[in-house]
């Protein structure tokens, strides 16, 4: 091997800020965890404010910098303390999927309205619904692209600006007031691909990569896949630079060698954000009727990078697309099948039944009267980063809820509610896709524009058509066990 001599970074050139990954980012977010699970923090908070270190990074990967290489030294090792703090909410919240089960078990004993979940005899899933389901994913994701990252009031004065209020349809900057798009610029890397006048085709997206990856994965090791084989998976075939906030520090981990599960522990303040639920898609396409298998699967794949509510956003999803899957089923039966998969004094279900009984509590049931739901839910949640899964559970379940199915109505209402606008769209449109039945029920406004293309840098997938995606996914149906029957006393 030769070696050179080192070249000088250029006095001009603006330090390498890798986003989701520098020490000294990471510390506040730790702190806003250890404050949301109940840990006391509050002498590590002090030391760190004393040596200057910063808040957490509003809306960005990460704060400008360059760090000073003392503070992102001793970031380090709060990082560690903090990790090694009590945790008081794990009682109610544990990651481990045996606790989780206990749970299922201790609800069905009590006769409580969320019972053991049960698998219900079916067939797979034609690939007619299964298309709709990756065609709603894409349509729904592509729909909240232009405005993710912004607030709540830059999606709504974006929307109204264009004529586009109630949210109806893709976003466009014509008509758009000029003083609107400076106060609110659209999401710099979707405006050149996600506007209603330059959409061809579904772009690459982190909501779509994911069940790319879920696709190989089960069509590589099956359904008895391992977490180990996630993460050789991602290794594998997922570019590093595709992977954002507990994807990039599992990542970062899997290089470092720690094993999975810890890979989601690590100095990992991201590991009860969004990031597992959008993974959880093909699971619970594949599991029809059986959400307790979709969400052990979902568990498996979701502790590579996520503990507790993380993991629960995967496995409730997972277990509601399940429930959507069976024949004559309806949203809010999927809802209900999705809850009983997470413990029931979990955070993330509280935030479910919470959106829930908001959307109940808006009378009209029109588009326009869900801006009062958004209102109550991010009142209830606003003080979660946007991209927690929380918050972007109530507003999903409330979305879903509101609209009653609709397909068009699911994914506006989602989107319309800002926070992680592009996955809670992928989201509430693989459910409401899947509950349509077919490609044909879905809206041409929102399928024609995607051509049946979908670019992705998951190896030997871009350009793959949605068609091709629902005939192997179709190909990969689980078996369902018949429900458990306690059998009948003896005469």
């Amino acid at each position: 091997m030769t070696t050179t001599a080192a070249v000088a970074r250029p006095a001009c050139a603006p330090p390498l800020r890798v986003t989701w990954v520098q020490p000294e980012d990471l510390v506040g977010h730790e702190l806003r965890q250890a404050a949301e699970d109940g840990r006391d923090a509050a002498g590590i908070a002090r030391r760190w404010r004393a040596a200057g270190g910063p808040a957490a990074p509003g809306r960005a990967g990460a704060s400008p910098g360059p760090a000073d290489p003392a503070l992102r030294a001793l970031a380090g090792a709060l990082l560690d303390e903090l990790a090694l703090l009590p945790c008081p909410s794990e009682a109610d919240e544990p990651t481990a999927l045996a606790a989780i089960r206990a749970g299922w078990g201790a609800r069905a004993a009590s006769g409580g309205p969320q019972s053991q979940p049960q698998p219900q005899p079916r067939d797979g899933v034609p690939a007619t619904r299964l298309e709709a389901a990756w065609l709603g994913r894409a349509a729904g994701c592509l729909l909240g692209k232009p405005v993710e990252k912004l607030p709540l009031s830059g999606v709504r004065a974006l929307a109204r600006s264009t004529g586009n209020w109630p949210l109806a349809s893709y976003f466009t900057e014509r008509g758009l007031d000029p003083a609107v798009a400076a106060r609110h610029p659209w999401n710099r890397r979707s405006r050149a691909t996600s506007l209603a006048e330059n959409i061809d085709g579904m772009p690459e997206d982190d909501d779509l990569n994911y069940p790319l990856l879920g696709l190989l994965l089960l069509e590589r090791h099956g359904h008895g896949f391992t977490t180990a084989d996630v993460a050789r998976l991602w290794l594998d075939e997922l570019p590093a630079g595709r992977t954002f906030t507990a994807e990039r520090l599992a990542y970062r981990n899997l290089l470092d060698g720690i094993e999975p599960p810890h890979t989601a522990r690590h100095r990992n303040p991201f590991r009860e954000w969004i990031g597992a639920q959008i993974r959880a898609d093909i699971f619970g396409w594949t599991h029809p009727g059986d959400p307790a298998a979709a969400a052990a699967e979902a568990w498996r794949d979701a502790t590579l990078s996520h503990t507790a509510n993380g993991v629960y956003g995967a496995m409730f999803t997972a277990a509601a697309l399940a429930g959507a899957a069976v024949p004559g089923s309806d949203v809010h039966g999927a809802l209900r099948a999705g809850l009983t998969v997470i413990p029931a004094r979990s955070r993330l279900a509280q935030a479910v039944r919470c959106g829930i009984a908001a959307a109940h509590d808006e009378p009209t049931g029109t588009p326009a009267g869900f801006a009062a739901v958004v209102d109550r839910l991010h009142t209830a949640y606003g003080h979660h980063h946007w991209v927690h899964a929380v918050p972007n559970a109530a507003l999903l379940a409330a979305a879903l809820t509101h609209a009653d199915g609709d397909f068009t109505g699911s994914i506006c209402r989602a989107v319309s509610g800002g926070w992680d606008t592009d996955s809670n769209g992928a989201t509430a449109g693989s459910l409401a896709g899947l509950l349509a039945g077919s490609p044909e029920a879905l809206p041409a406004r929102w399928t024609a524009p995607l051509r049946n293309r979908l670019a992705t840098s998951v190896g030997g997938l871009d350009g793959i058509g949605f068609d091709a995606l629902a005939a192997r996914t179709a190909a990969l149906s689980a078996p369902c066990p018949p429900p458990h029957r306690p059998e009948a006393p003896a005469p």
